[in-house]
């Protein structure tokens, strides 16, 4: 994700477009949503409870202080039973709140898990089933975040923030009916301060871990400036440029001590208004309701007094948190709306609808082809491609880088839908053959291998899933696997490290053969797989490819062309059209492109 798209998601604003699209999120709740309504009923209760305890605490603590002129008065006043009775609900309440959180937690996290298990698994699906395009418009780290750190989002705010957020608007509600219970002048009071000055307290505090985070972020980059010189010494050294780092080093660190300064003064500034605005009022509140119990005839009890302040402090710690969870729920919002749009965008499945399952034998035809990458409308790729394939030939792909030999390879695969023009398999068009029966039946051994992290075993078996042991050993001999296989001690079971690093270019390309051999394909797709392997390497791997190679219909896209003299036809691309055609001594007969790619490699090669 690019840091304009983090700053969008951080301060993503509620809209009714957002919530519509966020909403989609709650399809994956609807499956649990008895068990959901029953954590929200555990919430109310929990909520209730929770307001019940400022009324039992001030009983109990405004217990025999029934204007009493001294001490002594006091104790004899409290009448024992009643303290007794306060302090057993007190405990009921404590227990019915415990039991009831418990039970909220519990479902809510049983219902958020299993809503997000179902949203993982429906994500990745869209994911590895969408078109070839979707991965040229969108980078890996960015789809990764959606499937990790979106859903952790959406995840903590269905399992806490919402019940949380929705929590404090009931303690503020039940709160406030209560306050004008006791005393309507002093709740007008009351409403008018506390609840202002916490909002005001909350921003006043984001606004300063704004500087502080400003502050941290220049001291990254004075460090960089740091680093990058010592790491460079030789360069600053040879340039004389020792002064010109320092002074670089000095403008970020006059930056640090300027931003540090303003952080300082502003929370100076915020202790004072804690000290002076926040508990101000809640002093002028409580001084209010001193002067309310006075006098003759008081307006309130000393013991609605404490309970009056008890509900007080509840929901000025509610009207301090709202503003955060509502932050949360944004944010959470934000990333489900990021999510939904990917989710919405259309997949393979759905762009590509052919049914039909004909035998593929390998005979290919190219119908007056031309095609357009979907994001560069502007830059024609192939231009009225046309030739016919016949199966168990082989056939080579030559040209200059850009020529548009990969592109149809990729359309071979159905990667991309077709602009104009059609291919054939056996006489069906592509259109109308089922994208898994047709993939099911080519095989692709690329340049650049990328195995997946696991064993030698489930890399080689990816070419045939239920394979058997017998038939995965027999495939590594045949692409010249076996003896490096093993070799290792833990033989197929040996782990290949992450993207195949702990294997060599040549082991690695293999197992890619392997896997092929394995997968038996009527098509094979050979994007120059010798290109950079040193020379016993290549030997070995050639050698494999022609067993591999033998009864297929097999494309190969050469760079060097000493791999195609055996081909049996070789097209010439350039410029996304076929300028010659025909087999290596023909060609090589021509004063042509191909002729003179021949000669400016011999040249290179001595």
């Amino acid at each position: 994700m690019s840091e304009e798209e983090k700053a969008k998601s951080k301060f993503i604003t509620i809209n009714k477009e957002s919530v519509r699209k966020a909403s989609r999120i709650f399809k994956y709740l609807k499956p649990y949503r008895w068990t959901f309504l029953v954590g929200w009923l555990f919430l109310v209760l929990t909520s209730l409870t929770s307001l019940a305890f400022p009324l039992l605490m001030g009983q109990l603590l405004g217990s025999g202080s029934d204007q009493p002129s001294s001490m002594q008065d006091a104790l004899q006043q409290i009448n024992i039973d009643n303290v007794n009775s306060i302090v057993i609900g007190l405990f009921i309440l404590f227990i019915a709140q415990a039991i009831f959180s418990f039970l909220r937690v519990v479902i809510f996290t049983n219902v958020t898990e299993n809503a997000l298990r179902d949203l993982r698994q429906d994500a990745f699906s869209k994911l590895v089933y969408m078109p070839m395009d979707f991965f040229n418009q969108h980078k890996v780290g960015e789809l990764t975040s959606r499937l990790s750190a979106d859903i952790t989002k959406i995840s903590d705010t269905l399992r806490t923030t919402i019940a949380e957020f929705f929590r404090q608007f009931i303690v503020i509600i039940g709160g406030v009916a209560m306050l004008f219970f006791f005393s309507w002048k002093l709740s007008l009071i009351m409403l008018a301060t506390v609840p202002v000055m916490a909002i005001i307290a909350v921003l006043f505090g984001r606004f300063i871990r704004k500087l502080s985070k400003k502050a941290q972020d220049e001291s990254a980059a004075s460090n960089s400036v740091i680093e990058e010189s010592l790491m460079g010494i030789s360069n600053v050294k040879s340039f004389t440029n020792e002064l010109f780092m320092l002074g670089k080093y000095k403008k970020s660190i006059d930056e640090i001590r300027r931003l540090n300064i303003k952080s300082g003064l502003w929370r100076g500034v915020f202790v004072s208004f804690i000290i002076l605005c926040l508990f101000g009022a809640i002093v002028f509140i409580i001084w209010r309701g001193v002067m309310m119990t006075l006098g003759p005839d008081p307006e309130l009890a000393q013991q609605d007094l404490i309970t009056f302040i008890l509900y007080t402090v509840m929901m000025g710690a509610s009207f301090g948190s709202v503003p955060d969870l509502y932050a949360t729920i944004q944010r959470a919002i934000g990333s489900t709306e990021h999510l939904m749009d990917i989710m919405s965008i259309e997949n393979e499945k759905q762009l590509f609808t052919g049914e039909k399952k004909p035998d593929i034998s390998g005979s290919v035809r190219f119908d007056h082809v031309s095609f357009f990458y979907p994001q560069r409308k502007d830059m024609q790729v192939l231009k009225d491609i046309d030739f016919d394939i016949q199966k168990n030939q082989t056939i080579a792909l030559v040209g200059s880088s850009g020529a548009g030999k990969s592109t149809i390879t990729s359309l071979l695969l159905n990667y991309y839908p077709l602009e104009s023009g059609s291919i054939l398999f056996d006489g069906v068009d592509q259109r109308e053959i089922d994208i898994e029966h047709l993939r099911s039946n080519m095989a692709i051994v690329p340049q650049e291998v990328i195995l997946f992290s696991g064993t030698i075993k489930e890399n080689i078996a990816f070419g045939k899933i239920d394979a058997t042991d017998e038939e995965i050993i027999e495939a590594a001999k045949q692409a010249n696997a076996w003896d490096f296989i093993d070799s290792f001690p833990d033989k197929l079971e040996t782990q290949v490290g992450d993207r195949g690093i702990q294997l060599s270019g040549g082991q690695k390309q293999r197992i890619a053969i392997a896997r092929a051999i394995l997968n038996d394909p009527a098509i094979l797709i050979l994007d120059e797989a010798t290109s950079s392997l040193d020379s016993e390497s290549e030997k070995l791997v050639q050698d494999a490819l022609e067993k591999l190679m033998t009864g297929r219909t097999s494309f190969v896209i050469a760079h060097r062309l000493s791999t195609v003299k055996n081909a049996d036809n070789i097209f010439v691309l350039d410029h996304g059209e076929i300028a010659e055609t025909g087999r290596h001594d023909e060609l090589i007969q021509k004063d042509g492109i191909y002729s003179k790619l021949v000669k400016l490699q011999a040249l290179a090669s001595e």
